[in-house]
């Protein structure tokens, strides 16, 4: 173990990963919280936009944390998702999360009405929000850089896979180009903006070689933080169809492991990172696999998989940068000409 990773272990506690708890705390100088909050509004594969199909592993419910309120009007969603993240911390600060479906796919107008509500509350330091490659305009990036001068704006994009073949089976209706022009056209225009990327583990033709490919990618790209998912199975979705033909088996929980290790090894350390797997908020819309629905048994069993294995982010970063350096990359760099459009 090199002198360098010894220290990054030490500064996150002995957790083998930068945890983006950590980055808020520094970044902030305090604990803070998320709120997740869900707002009408839908995305364009629901819509049905140019023939668009939904995900195939997106339910009803898109990506909401609880769907219980997702109805509720915004400061009842606040007020009861407050309480709701208060049992698992303490924090006098709190960030908005604008997470279910794509927030961005709605009026600017109402955007900005929503935002500027929440900052009428005094204990709102900061929104994140959630959206696509393919739900950015010119005219959100400018509210986007409006808030941005007043609080710090997060912003989490869907990107799943830089891998097309891949994002064509998942009917995601964007390709890994769209996503990488996405980054660098938000580094351009809103270069005060915290920018994360979703990625999800688990489809069908993975490999090791391309965990290690994709963090290679991460590392060069104007990305700020990452959140990673496990590919499951919900009812009523394209995906349970799939499953029920024996068309898809998720990914076992040991494989998993064994991509996310990888995938830290080969990321820099100072990316944060939000989350090692995905979670089923709602249990009985789980369909496999189970312990998707274990919140904190897979947590720990996974930070337990990576300490006994001796594995933590950056681990190998170092030596790939070094090859990088002296051999031709078959990473898909040529999409880095849209910077200077």
């Amino acid at each position: 173990m090199d002198t360098m990773a010894t220290k990054n272990q030490t500064d996150w506690n002995g957790i083998p990963y930068y945890p983006i708890s950590r980055y808020y705390k520094e970044f902030f100088g305090e604990k803070v919280l998320k709120l997740p909050v869900s707002v009408p509004g839908t995305c364009p594969n629901r819509e049905g936009l140019n023939g668009m199909q939904v995900c195939n592993f997106c339910d009803e419910w898109g990506s909401a944390a609880y769907p219980e309120s997702r109805d509720q009007e915004l400061f009842d969603q606040i007020r009861h998702n407050k309480t709701q993240v208060l049992r698992k911390g303490k924090a006098k600060q709190f960030l908005v999360y604008f997470q279910s479906y794509t927030f961005t796919y709605s009026r600017v107008a109402r955007l900005e009405k929503y935002m500027e509500a929440c900052l009428d509350l005094g204990d709102i330091c900061g929104f994140v929000i959630g959206t696509r490659p393919d739900c950015i305009s010119d005219a959100v990036i400018d509210l986007w850089n409006r808030f941005a001068e007043k609080v710090p704006v997060f912003i989490e994009l869907g990107v799943q896979s830089f891998d097309d073949s891949q994002l064509n089976w998942m009917s995601r209706g964007h390709d890994a180009q769209r996503s990488i022009k996405a980054l660098l056209r938000l580094q351009k225009k809103c270069p005060t903006l915290n920018v994360g990327i979703h990625l999800m583990f688990g489809m069908p033709g993975e490999t090791d070689h391309q965990i290690r490919e994709t963090a290679e990618l991460v590392n060069q790209l104007p990305i700020h933080n990452v959140k990673l998912h496990n590919l499951h199975v919900l009812k009523n979705t394209p995906l349970e169809q799939d499953f029920r033909a024996g068309l898809f088996t998720p990914i076992d929980f040991e494989k998993y492991c064994q991509r996310v290790g990888i995938f830290l090894q080969h990321l820099k350390p100072s990316l944060p990172i939000h989350r090692l797997a995905a979670n089923s908020s709602r249990r009985d819309e789980l369909v496999s696999p189970e312990w998707t629905g274990d919140k904190m048994r897979t947590y720990q069993q996974m930070l337990d998989y990576l300490i006994q294995n001796d594995i933590y982010q950056g681990q190998l970063y170092k030596e790939d940068e070094e090859q990088l350096k002296t051999s031709p990359t078959h990473l898909p760099l040529e999409f880095f000409s849209y910077q200077s459009q």
